[in-house]
């Protein structure tokens, strides 16, 4: 038996819409995509949401909405993907890391507190494996050291403190004390990329959390303007009888969503608590089945939260990166493609080079030393995820 680690589920619905979008003669940025921010927002109860090309050109857009650049800092935490922490690098601002908690993956916000400085423009927490950070505790933070912040800017100056830009990559439909993702943090960065719950191929979006002292439309039109090339009007505005003049109010960048991607998103959003649902119920089964010979999973449901289910994250006592290595190279042997989220940046090449190393980040290779990631996807039948448990039963000998 072949077991894929994340397969697109794509079914006629998403074909219909792509092909319902390449029928209409408007292929880029427009009425779908417009269609599916709404939707997008409705789910989430904001009130905008920005489609774009990526989660990870949502963070970069969020942090220049922000006016963070050359000077300032943002941390974000030591254990994550490199999206997380490349836009830092990206505005010229200087990338601060923070380690994790012991046996976990959110940052410990012990340290994270005595990370900021009167140089902190942002923090982006990560929702790792689609478990939502402690929002309350990262607002307390920021709210103690309101007297460090130096704002520049206007949007700066509106928050009054350190912006709190969640990377919401893996969160879509998480719930956190009766919100969902996408309307607790200041700003939340989506992904909904081929691997993710909710897929469009490539793409994302941005939210932010509805203040009063927030202008949402103003706020729209600047996502809008930086991801179009500065541009006064979009191509739909612009095919409008007379109506060819724009102009370039500031020198933007080129990261829209366009109708084809999006159908794909419409269709996924409609099938979208289903989805869930399943991942759920084979996260469920894989814990009753996995959890009595010792292997730890991170926790998705608990009295105040519940994941998205993205990743299934496991741990193997006793094992040292060696053994799990081996354990993974033993999995795919019998078929079953495993994955490792994540390596730590500071083990990387690139964040090396510009200092880091992960001896000062112990709790982030303590967890990835024996992390593993299971096969969670929806095309995954039960006779297939019992498979996996068999094997995991096989390969894993404390």
């Amino acid at each position: 038996m072949e077991i894929k680690f994340s397969p697109p589920d794509i079914t006629e619905a998403e074909i219909a819409e792509v092909v319902d979008a390449l029928r209409s003669g408007w292929i880029t940025t427009g009425p779908k995509t417009k269609k599916f921010e709404k939707e997008i927002a409705s789910y989430c109860g904001t009130t905008k949401a920005v489609c774009l090309n990526s989660a990870t050109a949502g963070l970069e857009l969020i942090l220049r909405v922000l006016g963070v650049g050359p000077g300032d800092e943002v941390i974000t935490s030591a254990y994550t993907y490199t999206a997380s922490a490349s836009v830092i690098a990206h505005v010229g601002a200087k990338m601060v890391l923070c380690d994790v908690q012991k046996h976990g993956v959110e940052m410990d916000y012990d340290r994270l507190e005595n990370l900021v400085t009167e140089r902190t423009k942002a923090i982006i927490p990560v929702d790792i494996a689609g478990i939502m950070c402690d929002y309350d505790r990262i607002f307390a933070i920021v709210e103690r050291k309101k007297s460090l912040f130096r704002p520049a800017g206007d949007m700066q100056q509106t928050l009054g403190r350190i912006a709190v830009v969640a990377d919401a990559a893996h969160s879509f439909g998480a719930v956190r004390k009766g919100k969902k993702s996408g309307n607790i943090a200041d700003f939340s960065s989506f992904s909904f990329h081929a691997v993710k719950n909710l897929t469009t191929a490539e793409g994302g979006a941005v939210t932010w959390r509805p203040r009063e002292d927030f202008d949402d439309e103003d706020l729209y039109r600047r996502f809008m303007l930086l991801s179009l090339h500065g541009q006064s009007k979009d191509a739909l505005a612009k095919t409008k009888l007379g109506a060819w003049e724009y102009d370039i109010v500031t020198l933007g960048y080129k990261c829209n969503m366009t109708d084809v991607v999006a159908g794909i998103g419409l269709a996924q959003l409609a099938r979208y608590d289903g989805l869930l649902a399943r991942r759920k119920a084979i996260m469920r089964r894989y814990r009753e089945a996995l959890e009595p010979i010792g292997v730890r999973f991170l926790s998705h449901e608990g009295t105040d939260f519940c994941g998205s289910h993205h990743l299934c994250i496991v741990r193997l006592p006793g094992y040292d990166e060696q053994k799990r290595n081996a354990f993974i190279e033993n999995m795919a042997k019998r078929g079953v493609a495993t994955n490792v989220h994540y390596k730590p940046l500071p083990m990387h090449t690139a964040y090396k080079a510009i200092g880091f190393s992960i001896e000062d980040y112990p709790n982030a290779y303590d967890f990835y030393k024996n992390e593993v990631t299971l096969p969670l996807h929806t095309l995954l039948s039960d006779e297939e995820a019992e498979y996996v448990v068999a094997c995991v039963k096989e390969c894993y000998v404390e």
